[in-house]
């Protein structure tokens, strides 16, 4: 989990991107930030299919293959 600092960070500089230029120190910064941001939202997202198992209307379990090989990998 990204830390609120980082979060408020991330939003203070993509309003100050809409407003003026960032400076080479700030764009770096963003960059920086943002692919932190996505790897844990990814991480997350991921863990939450790892919980995830598919039932059709019959009751049977129909998870594809490739979240079962997932699932097996913790």
């Amino acid at each position: 989990m990204l830390s609120k600092d980082k979060i408020a960070r991330i939003n203070e500089l993509a309003k100050k991107a809409k407003i003026e230029e960032l400076s080479q120190e700030e764009k770096k910064e963003q960059q920086t930030l943002r692919q932190e941001y996505l790897k844990n939202v990814r991480k997350s997202f991921k863990n939450h299919m790892k919980g995830m198992t598919v039932i059709d209307p019959n009751g049977n379990d129909v998870t594809p293959d490739k979240l079962k090989q997932l699932k097996s990998k913790k």
